[in-house]
């Protein structure tokens, strides 16, 4: 399905550049969006290396398999086919917690080592199972605890209510999340997409399987192994405790000496852009140099396939990019814009709030600009700015999505991906629209 769509916005845009004569802007933006897909690609690699490290840092200290434990019984449910305790179902719990506490930056990683553990599941290379097709429509829903980059944004722009949106995007990215994981579902179950679902591993060959099988156990037992065999530090504990004592006395000590300068509210927008992914820093080291990991050497081994991995994304990130790019330059989101404003405008979405709808599914930067143009015109506390920063912290770029977590396992026969992750997509835009016509219209 991606081929036929990539194949149609670029003719499209093509015809249509030539149309409103913005031909030269759409040649400039292609060469443009290329060079910006290999730069966003590369400047992954540091992200992703490092927090791919502190994964492993978590892994061989224990914690992942704590967590998943923890909430296994859910994770169990969404997910039947994949084992309990597989490094699969971890490295998908890190990533939907990430995201929802807007860790965008430690999401990714999480997100393709997930898919990478998924596609060892996987007895088709090249072809998306439904495990996968339900965790990205997991993703694309961009269920939220913490939206904190739109509430940073709103209180820049002058907000009163920059928390206001807290509710409103609950409700949003609870919906879409509801509606994905059901697409998703009912999706597999259509005689098109089952027929094209990889069987499960052992119904391949019975030597495939078992040497699957085998592969994956010997790694659990080498992994539960090395825990065991770790000696952790004699005062260990002592060590964990006191440091949380004087990081929470550091924390209110910052707290209050910006709130004597500053709107508490700006500052408790620092705190939730920078403190939180510091704090989870902090305890994933500390956590397992408490559990006897040599946390430098566990880090440097987690994070040697950070580059290989973005090497594998950059084709797919060209290809999605670059078609995004052709259909803004030639015009074509005014367009649509101009079509149907008219009309979304009767059921409370009004034109000016629409790029920001149709982009979110696009382009993320793009987005993101977009709606720090329209708060800056409209005011971040009306209700244009509220419905624009609902759309932002409610829904995720799906094709960004889409080419990054497929591009990382090479998966080319998306199946019923890309439409349960835009069912979600639009779930959450018509959730934002109905609860800030509620709450604010």
């Amino acid at each position: 399905m991606l081929n036929g769509i990539f194949v149609f916005i670029a003719l499209v845009s093509i015809l249509l550049a030539g149309y409103t004569g913005r031909m030269d802007v759409l040649t400039q933006g292609i060469l443009t969006d290329a060079k910006k897909a290999v730069e966003l690609a590369i400047g992954l690699v540091g992200v992703m290396a490092f927090f791919l490290g502190l994964m492993q840092v978590a892994q061989d200290g224990g914690l992942l398999r704590t967590v998943a434990r923890a909430v296994s019984p859910l994770m169990r449910r969404l997910f039947p086919s994949v084992p309990v305790g597989h490094p699969a179902m971890e490295a998908m719990i890190l990533n939907i917690s990430s995201n929802m506490l807007g860790l965008a930056n430690a999401a990714t990683p999480f997100g393709i080592k997930a898919m990478e553990q998924l596609n060892k599941l996987n007895s088709r290379t090249g072809t998306a199972t439904n495990d996968m097709v339900l965790f990205l429509a997991i993703n694309t829903a961009g269920l939220a605890i913490l939206p904190s980059g739109v509430v940073g944004l709103r209180a820049s722009l002058g907000s009163q209510d920059a928390y206001g949106i807290f509710f409103p995007t609950w409700f949003a990215s609870g919906t879409a999340t509801v509606i994905g994981i059901g697409a998703a579902f009912l999706l597999s179950r259509l005689p098109r997409y089952r027929a094209t679902a990889p069987p499960p591993l052992d119904a391949d060959a019975e030597t495939v399987g078992l040497e699957t099988e085998a592969s994956d156990g010997s790694a659990a037992e080498e992994s539960d192994l090395r825990v065991s065999l770790r000696t952790p530090p004699r005062f260990g504990k002592l060590v964990v405790v006191l440091y949380w004592i004087v990081f929470g006395i550091v924390l209110v000590r910052h707290v209050v000496r910006e709130t004597a300068t500053a709107p508490w509210l700006d500052v408790l927008r620092g705190v939730m852009s920078f403190w939180v992914l510091a704090a989870l820093v902090g305890g994933l080291i500390l956590f397992g140099w408490s559990r006897g990991v040599k946390v430098y050497e566990s880090l440097v081994e987690g994070a040697k396939d950070g580059f290989q991995v973005a090497l594998r994304i950059i084709p797919f990130l060209v290809a999605i990019l670059v078609a995004v790019g052709m259909l803004r330059s030639s015009g074509g989101i005014d367009l649509i814009v101009g079509s149907i404003g008219p009309w979304t405008g009767r059921l409370g979405l009004p034109a000016e709030a629409l790029p920001m709808a149709l982009l979110r599914p696009l382009s993320g930067s793009g987005a993101f600009g977009i709606m720090a143009e329209i708060m800056t015109e409209h005011g971040a506390d009306s209700f244009i700015g509220y419905l624009v920063s609902t759309f932002q912290g409610s829904t995720e770029t799906t094709f960004y999505v889409l080419a990054v977590y497929f591009g990382a396992v090479g998966v080319k026969e998306t199946r019923h991906a890309l439409p349960a992750c835009l069912l979600a997509d639009t779930a959450g835009i018509v959730a934002a629209v109905f609860i800030v016509n509620v709450f604010f219209g």
